[in-house]
């Protein structure tokens, strides 16, 4: 009963199909990623390393640490960024080119036409430079503040998936629905905590386990059912399974396939 309940708010959440140009990445199976964006990235251990360790259980081997970055600004908005530094791997400590480049935008950058335009025009740049340096390039799209954030308003998830959809598809990448999971997740349980509770704003341990998940099954189009890391124990069975299912959903639905 909860699996059809699930799948009935999953599907009324997503913007349709059509919407979404690119639904994969040329490369399951990147081993060399950089993570760019801010302290949504960061909190709890930085969600890169939950990523990682997913995929070290898919691939069942190691990924080279030293190619696996992430560089990040707190508070920062995509145009705080100089993708020149950090897309030049010799100067963060990597051993070879980056394979999939992620970028995560400011929590702000939605909220008004002139904000919106601002991410437009920095991601069209960034992107451009990643693909130059034939790499793949993909849009992290963030979650909606939640109270008890002063600027809580159930119209900027709309805002957010607008923004990062019609970005993505001007630029022909693959955009990961993490926001669109936060929303999933809160309609079928409103009482789980995905956001730290005081500021409505960063996410919890439960809401970077969520985005990690997204992040695992967009990437890989596999499902985040099998995975058995559970943050050394830190995230118990019941949520795990939860916010595995709500990944899994979400993803299959958004990019319309089946995992």
């Amino acid at each position: 009963m909860r699996s059809i309940l699930l799948l009935i708010i999953i599907f009324s959440n997503i913007i349709t199909a059509l919407d979404v140009e690119v639904i994969e990445l040329k490369n399951k199976s990147p081993e060399r990623v950089l993570y760019i964006g801010n302290s949504y990235l960061y909190y709890n251990d930085s969600l890169h390393n939950h990523v990682r360790r997913m995929l070290e259980e898919e691939y069942s081997k190691e990924i080279d640490r030293t190619n696996y970055k992430m560089v990040t600004i707190s508070g920062s908005r995509l145009p705080h960024h100089n993708i020149d530094y950090p897309l030049n791997h010799i100067n963060l400590g990597a051993l070879e080119p980056f394979e999939l480049v992620i970028l995560q935008g400011g929590s702000g950058e939605a909220n008004t036409i002139s904000e919106r335009k601002d991410f437009s025009l920095k991601a069209k740049e960034m992107i451009e430079k990643i693909h130059e340096a034939e790499a793949e390039a993909a849009l992290y799209m963030i979650h909606a503040y939640v109270e008890p954030h002063e600027n809580t308003n159930p119209e900027m998830i709309e805002n957010i998936k607008k923004m990062y959809i019609n970005v993505a598809n001007q630029n022909n990448v693959l955009v990961i629905p993490v926001g669109i999971a936060f929303e999933n997740a809160y309609d079928i349980n409103p009482d789980i905590v995905l956001h730290k509770e005081y500021d409505g704003s960063h996410p919890s341990l439960l809401g970077t386990y969520l985005a990690a998940c997204v992040v695992f099954s967009s990437i890989t189009h596999k499902s985040p059912m099998q995975i058995k890391y559970d943050y050394f124990g830190k995230i118990d069975e019941v949520d795990k399974k939860f916010l595995q299912e709500v990944a899994k959903e979400t993803v299959e639905d958004f990019y319309r396939i089946k995992l």
